[in-house]
């Protein structure tokens, strides 16, 4: 799949099939050890405890929805969330990023992040978060994409027994030139 294009989509309808699309795309991404929330293995219905309420706030406002699509297929996701404190209104957090373990290494996830950008820049924010599970390379990732290392929280991440690892934090000041 190298090279892959994705056809982006703000806001989209959160019909059933979709949400059963996202909560798909979520087990699959947990599974093949993606760090959005779970460690493998997982379900469906243990992506679904934590979707059903990440939906609502995406139904019900204020957070919003960013869909990746190669064809038909969903390929990737992330939340815009919402800091929900009029103190933090100028910048935000994005949750919840994913792109299918088919789809990855082809160029998607930075795909992904750039629409994120564009996008964030659109809202009027200053500025995008993200924190990520220490151990995968993510920080890396981001890295390349200019986001910063502004902090850790040691530990805070046990995914087994014996296992804690650092969530770091992660940030893209949107009021710099490309």
């Amino acid at each position: 799949m190298a090279g892959v294009s994705l056809r982006f989509v703000l806001d989209p309808d959160l019909t059933p099939r979709l949400r059963d699309e996202i909560v798909d795309l979520w087990a699959d991404v947990s599974n093949a050890g993606g760090a959005v929330g779970f460690v493998p293995p997982v379900t469906a219905a243990d992506v679904r405890v934590i979707a059903d309420p990440t939906f609502a706030g995406i139904a019900d406002g204020p957070d919003r929805l960013l869909v990746g699509y190669t064809g038909d297929r969903l390929a990737a996701m992330l939340i815009f969330a919402d800091n929900r404190f009029p103190l933090k209104a100028h910048w935000c957090v994005l949750k919840r990023v994913m792109v299918h373990p088919d789809a990855q290494g082809t160029g998607c996830g930075a795909a992904l992040m750039a629409e994120a950008t564009r996008l964030g820049r659109e809202f009027g924010h200053e500025a995008l978060h993200v924190t990520v599970r220490d151990g995968l390379g993510l920080d890396k990732f981001y890295g390349r994409l200019g986001y910063r290392e502004i902090g850790r929280l040691p530990g805070a991440l046990r995914v087994a027994p014996d296992d804690d690892r650092d969530e770091i934090l992660m940030w893209l000041d949107l009021t710099q030139a490309d």
